[in-house]
């Protein structure tokens, strides 16, 4: 079933290519035939999904509790510690998903247990995300703390400015994961 639906887009993307003119990778307009971006094998999107076996029922739990994506939790545990479940930072942010046992306790859940830590970090992203009404916001709060990104208004550090790029450029990269 799924290797006849990508069969179909695939041939749905091909016939629907025209002349014309068609933006670039920088937006710029170019003038030509549409290119149209080789889609990967099925395979190939579920090897996108770099969560350990032991962790992937805790992600999926988290996204479905939450409504977040999948790829954005996974994108933000492999920047946040790697999918390491013992990482702990200067900060005293543990986890998967680095999360401070004050945030975690304010969840009422534990901060030093996989499940309980990547669904903690997902609560607290989506709570980001409806304080800020934007993506890059709420990840720049996640990293710096919602203070600081209200106050500066936007990422307060080149530091913050470089982890949403990374964890923008990941969810990106990871958006087949299932």
């Amino acid at each position: 079933m799924r290797r006849r639906l990508l069969a179909l887009l695939i041939v749905a993307a091909v016939s629907g290519a025209v002349a014309g003119t068609v933006a670039n990778a920088k937006g710029r307009p170019q003038q030509g035939r549409a290119r149209i971006p080789a889609l990967p094998a099925l395979t190939e999107v579920a090897n996108r999904c770099p969560v350990p076996a032991a962790f992937r029922s805790a992600f999926n739990r988290a996204s479905r509790a939450t409504g977040l994506p999948l790829a954005m939790l996974v994108a933000v545990g492999q920047i946040e510690s790697n999918l390491t479940a013992n990482a702990r930072s200067r900060a005293d942010a543990r986890g998967l998903l680095q999360v401070l046992p004050s945030t975690a306790a304010a969840f009422r859940l534990d901060v030093n247990r996989p499940a309980s830590n990547v669904l903690a970090g997902a609560r607290y992203l989506s709570q980001l995300l409806a304080q800020f009404h934007s993506t890059d916001l709420a990840l720049a709060a996640y990293n710096a703390g919602p203070t600081a990104v209200a106050r500066a208004g936007g990422a307060p550090t080149q530091e913050t400015l470089d982890y949403v790029a990374n964890v923008t450029s990941l969810w990106r990269e990871l958006r087949g994961c299932r």
